[in-house]
């Protein structure tokens, strides 16, 4: 009777021992709970910051960006500076003189015989580059163009209104007879149509023509 007792006392000190380590379980596992949620909220903070900070970091991204296109705005004044240059290879955008853009004059000389003076002048209202030592001279009744006589002459911009004098040869003194002629064909160069121009105090015998470069005065086309 008495070990029966002792036995459900027994068993009553385990029931009571069980709910003790139930009831201390159960706590621990709320705490583990309580201790864990703190950390399962910070860390979509921590996300969100780390997707914030990626954002920021792009921002500086994006500056570079423009800085480039502010490079490039400065490449595009480069075109203008190779326009610039360009005018200054042609002269200043000075074109040639064409046949067409000159008046001819040709007077036979006083002083030298068989000698005229051809007066070229720019009547096309705008400056154009001479070629001074392209002339083409053609007298009717001769074979060929004129040959070259003299010293070489240098190209220059022809203002409107100015004029240019070369010095023709229409016979030698050593040459006898000859052809009448009382009309010279002019030409800039060998590639342009000629102007027909009448010998002032003309006609003129000719037998062996020749002719200068274009020079600044008359006196220095009927030096040769």
């Amino acid at each position: 009777m008495t070990y029966a007792v002792r036995s459900r006392r027994a068993t009553a000190a385990l029931a009571v021992l069980s709910l003790g380590i139930l009831a201390l379980t159960a706590c621990k596992g709320d705490a583990d709970q309580d201790a864990s949620a703190p950390g399962t909220t910070a860390s979509p903070s921590a996300t969100k910051g780390g997707k914030g900070g990626g954002k920021d970091t792009d921002k500086p991204s994006t500056a570079g960006q423009g800085d480039g296109e502010d490079s490039s705005g400065g490449a595009e004044g480069t075109p203008a500076a190779s326009e610039a240059g360009t005018d200054e290879g042609q002269d200043g955008g000075v074109g040639m003189c064409e046949t067409t853009d000159l008046s001819y004059k040709v007077t036979v000389a006083s002083k030298l015989v068989n000698h005229a003076l051809l007066a070229a002048t720019n009547k096309s209202g705008d400056p154009c580059l001479l070629p001074a030592n392209e002339l083409v001279i053609t007298i009717p009744g001769l074979d060929g163009a004129a040959e070259h006589m003299g010293p070489e002459g240098k190209d220059w911009i022809m203002k409107p209104g100015e004029t240019a004098y070369a010095g023709i040869l229409f016979s030698r003194a050593d040459t006898a007879g000859g052809k009448s002629a009382a009309t010279v064909e002019v030409a800039l160069t060998a590639s342009e149509s000629p102007a027909t121009v009448t010998i002032a105090d003309g006609p003129v015998t000719v037998n062996d023509g020749q002719v200068t470069s274009f020079y600044g005065t008359a006196e220095d086309a009927l030096t040769y």
